[in-house]
């Protein structure tokens, strides 16, 4: 069976294996004395702490898993060394209003809305892909289109 490709920027799967790595090393230990701890308290069919230590590990070893899949499926795009947006862009756009805002193209994995990360796959990240500075696009939204100006693209 094949397995689907992830696209990613190189920052987002070093900050994968990062997170991978404190799991695997720190986390494991920070579960292994708290269970330690638990267990030296005497019985364990009624210990709360025991029963939620062993749900901590069952949890941390989920999203080892999780991790380690997304890091083996992971496909690492390039920057676009053209001009034009592609994954890894910071681009400023100003909206009809004129507000402008500005996002950062991240793959399906690294999206943060709330630090103006938006998946290339998104109605605007897809708009945006292979723009240029002063160019237009439209994005369909759930209720009508918006338009955006791409100001500047930049890669850091």
């Amino acid at each position: 069976m094949t397995k689907t490709r992830i696209t990613m920027t190189q920052r987002g799967y070093d900050k994968l294996r990062e997170t991978l790595e404190y799991l695997k090393t720190t986390r494991r230990e920070q579960i292994s004395e708290y269970m330690g701890s638990a267990i030296a308290d005497g019985d364990l069919r009624e210990s709360a702490a025991y029963d939620e230590a062993r749900m901590q590990q069952s949890e941390n070893e989920a999203r080892i898993i999780e991790l380690e899949d997304q890091l083996e499926r992971a496909q690492i795009i390039e920057e676009d060394t053209s001009g034009g947006i592609g994954l890894g862009a910071k681009v400023r756009v100003r909206d009809e209003r004129g507000n402008e805002r500005q996002f950062e193209l991240v793959g399906t994995y690294e999206v943060d809305v709330l630090k103006g990360k938006i998946s290339d796959a998104s109605p605007i990240g897809q708009a945006l892909s292979g723009k240029r500075a002063g160019q237009t696009v439209t994005v369909p939204l759930p209720k009508g289109t918006a338009k955006f100006e791409v100001l500047e693209v930049t890669y850091s």
